[in-house]
């Protein structure tokens, strides 16, 4: 069911604008994925080992394989020859074999024969049928984002196809500036790092004319589930970003307290298909994007919605300071110990101050900031 929602113009808090995209943004259906792509996505189902892992007992390293309690009573004053198969790391021990003697603790004494001069137990440098797994045991649960440790362990257990969340399709056109001689796109490259990042499919970006026809014309057969714009949100007289989204289908809010971002939109296309204003100006495109569009393409894949950054509480080294009554994206730096420091804004300094900085610090409406000493929680960049 839609949530209720009405065209409306002025600034919404950040969690009115979460809430309203958390209803609309559901996680999209399975599909199988081939194991050798599946690095990234979301498991749909509990994934169970059909056989024990390994099927048998196995050599653990080169060596050769022998019948331990053959090799009772071998010392260096008694060097026993045994009855041995050369085997290397991860083959089958031969039927009647249960332990492997290392190729540098023995010598091949004749074909098919080795000496050994100390004894060794049963088990000893073997791999254990169902060692690893044995049958029925639960592999990788539901809801895992299938990292390279994973698809380690689901080959072994023999699977080449899993059932995964599908990724999300998004469309992604660029508004050209009402001047475009020279322009040099900065929001593309981002925003698509950005969605592929956060588990996304998407084509090259394209850019559409600064017109109320080419943006709504934009918003039409669209085949994906999720579509961003990016450009022509604010209120100037050649930003039509948002009349042309009311205008080919619903235009539900325009205008969050966010800054950078004020001037981020959200809405439908005449089709239901989900669609995210993101503003023109690279350092409010990019916050628009990390905490509305792409927290709609996380949900959207199975992840979590959350930033998909490392946090961490440190102590304000200096002042923070915010306007109530707007969120705003502090970029940091870290310092000694866990002190952190502001740098200056994205006002000021625009991606600059991103690039330059460690981390970040979301101060909310109703806070005017951080005293020196305070404790906050810090976003870091590192690893991102």
């Amino acid at each position: 069911m839609r949530p209720v929602a009405r065209p409306v113009s002025g600034h919404f808090s950040v969690d009115v604008m979460t809430a309203w995209l958390d209803a609309v943004a559901h996680r999209l259906g399975t599909e199988n994925a081939d194991l050798r792509n599946a690095r990234g996505q979301v498991l749909a189902e509990d994934i169970r080992a059909a056989r024990s892992i390994p099927p048998l007992d196995r050599a653990a390293l080169d060596g050769f394989a022998v019948r331990a309690d053959a090799s009772l009573g071998a010392g260096a004053y008694n060097p026993l020859e045994l009855l041995a198969v050369a085997v290397a790391a991860g083959d089958d021990l031969p039927e009647g074999m249960d332990a492997v003697v290392p190729v540098d603790r023995t010598e091949a004494n004749s074909p098919g024969r080795i000496v050994v001069v100390e004894p060794v137990a049963p088990g000893d440098n073997v791999e254990l049928q169902g060692a690893t797994a044995p049958a029925g045991a639960a592999l990788v649960p539901a809801g895992m984002r299938l990292a390279a440790r994973h698809l380690g362990m689901l080959a072994q257990a023999g699977l080449t196809r899993l059932p995964v969340i599908r990724r999300p399709r998004v469309r992604l056109r660029l508004v050209k500036p009402a001047q475009p001689d020279g322009w040099t796109d900065s929001n593309g490259p981002m925003i698509l790092a950005a969605i592929e990042r956060d588990g996304g499919v998407v084509d090259e970006p394209i850019a559409v004319g600064r017109s109320q026809v080419a943006i709504r014309d934009a918003l039409v057969n669209v085949d994906s589930d999720l579509v961003l714009v990016a450009g022509g949100t604010g209120p100037g007289i050649d930003d039509h970003s948002a009349a042309a989204l009311a205008e080919g289908g619903e235009l539900a809010i325009h205008g969050v307290a966010l800054r950078p971002g004020e001037t981020t939109g959200f809405g439908r296309t005449g089709d239901g298909v989900p669609v995210v204003l993101l503003p023109g100006t690279p350092a409010a495109c990019l916050w628009s994007y990390e905490l509305f569009a792409g927290r709609a393409i996380r949900r959207l894949g199975g992840r979590d919605p959350g930033l998909p950054y490392r946090s961490r509480e440190m102590t304000v080294a200096r002042k923070i300071v915010s306007a109530i009554g707007m969120t705003e994206i502090c970029p940091v730096r870290c310092g000694a110990g866990d002190a952190v420091a502001p740098l200056p804004s994205f006002a000021e300094t625009g991606l600059m101050a991103a690039v330059a900085a460690d981390g970040f610090v979301i101060v909310p409406e109703a806070s005017e900031g951080y005293p020196q000493g305070a404790r906050v929680t810090v976003y870091l960049y590192e690893g991102s």
